[in-house]
């Protein structure tokens, strides 16, 4: 396979030259990726650094995939204009639960190649004289550095000491897991350097960074589990197939190159993302699923087999549009009930399952709303 499948898609691999030479060790590597648990589930844009660890499993190196129980209980602060919610305890231990098995669409769950760690292991266990001896390894100054602080910083909003503190709690996992490899996305970068400045200052060989680009969803944002625009690794099949067929022709290209690692078929657009639709539902489900999921979307969507009368609804001004507000008129129903509806899937856009509250007016336009199971409703401008 060689360096060109390790790297493949990568922005950084820092320092330059230090991946040849861990290669050199002549040994199985040990690469890391850890994933705090914010929400119940892995998407495709963290499966993206993933794919990579997946890369080096299959060249014999050791994928040490740390679920961060800990680290959720700080919040990691990158990319972020505000400090991040906490999780109740109980919250975050349901989500570790599930984490390890939507990993595994992607990983090889051989004991050989596949390390499962979690990181309250570790920090759980460190007293106010370690974190004393952390927070003497990195200035403030540097960590004014980050994009994401500086920018709170000059506009006067707070800046938390635990979100200062993030950084140094993940790079701790590098010298707890004796790390040489880590992988995370572009927005992660100053963290994974922070662990080779941190592995340094305990007499470890620092390890190698390599950061992946991060996937943009249909609404052309960061797919984000919080955000709601994001297809989860173990989503029901014709959900999974139906989100990915809502990315607009001209993220085909990221689309195919980022998550199927594979250029865009020759041929109609429609194409390319049907067969990238059933990609992606296969690689979770098998063949089978993904067959299904096409027939029930053809179905839906593309032979439109609704009611052949569907009443006309004018949507209210303002962008954003809120669609419980939406629906409530629409159907009668209480806004409420409305948000009952849209969390439980029982809500379509096209056919399609929404999950979010507030959609872009230009998506919702012309587009038939599906209430249960015979309540429609085609959305369209005033006249």
């Amino acid at each position: 396979m060689g360096i060109a499948e390790l790297t493949r898609n990568a922005v950084d691999v820092l320092p330059e030259g230090g991946l040849e030479a861990k290669l050199k060790l002549d040994r199985p590597l040990r690469v890391k990726l850890g994933i705090d648990v914010t929400s119940p589930d892995i998407h495709l844009g963290r499966g993206i650094p993933l794919q990579r660890m997946r890369a080096f499993q299959d060249e014999g190196h050791k994928a040490v995939f740390i679920v961060g129980d800990f680290t959720t209980r700080i919040g990691d602060p990158s990319g972020r204009s505000s400090e991040r919610p906490i999780l109740a305890d109980e919250e975050i231990d349901a989500n570790a639960q599930v984490y390890l098995d939507q990993a595994k669409t992607i990983l090889r769950d051989d004991p050989e190649l596949l390390e499962v760690r979690y990181n309250g292991e570790w920090l759980s266990k460190l007293g106010y004289a370690d974190v004393v001896r952390l927070g003497r390894i990195v200035t403030v100054a540097r960590m004014l550095e980050r994009d994401d602080f500086e920018k709170r910083y000059r506009a006067g909003e707070p800046i938390s000491v635990s979100e200062l503190l993030y950084p140094l709690m993940q790079a701790y996992d590098s010298v707890a897991v004796e790390a040489d490899v880590e992988l995370g996305g572009t927005d992660q970068l100053y963290n994974l350097l922070a662990g080779r400045e941190v592995m340094q200052a305990f007499g470890l060989e620092p390890q190698v960074v390599l950061t992946t680009p991060l996937l943009l969803s249909w609404d052309g944002e960061k797919m984000s589990s919080s955000v709601g625009n994001n297809v989860p690794l173990t989503a029901a099949p014709e959900e999974m197939f139906g989100r990915t067929m809502r990315i607009p022709d001209s993220q085909l290209e990221e689309w195919w190159t980022l998550v199927a690692e594979q250029p865009v078929p020759a041929g109609e657009p429609m194409e390319a993302k049907l067969a990238l639709a059933r990609l992606i539902v296969e690689r979770s489900h098998g063949e089978e699923a993904a067959r299904v999921a096409e027939a029930q979307f053809d179905s839906l969507v593309r032979r439109r087999e609704v009611p052949d009368e569907v009443p006309e609804h004018v949507l209210p001004p303002g962008d954003p549009v809120h669609l419980p507000a939406v629906l409530a008129d629409a159907f009668g129903v209480s806004t409420s009930e409305a948000r009952r509806l849209i969390s439980q899937g029982g809500v379509k856009l096209g056919g399609v399952p929404v999950t979010e509250l507030d959609l872009p007016r230009e998506q919702l336009v012309g587009t038939i709303v599906q209430a249960g199971k015979r309540r429609f409703v085609r959305l369209n401008e005033a006249t």
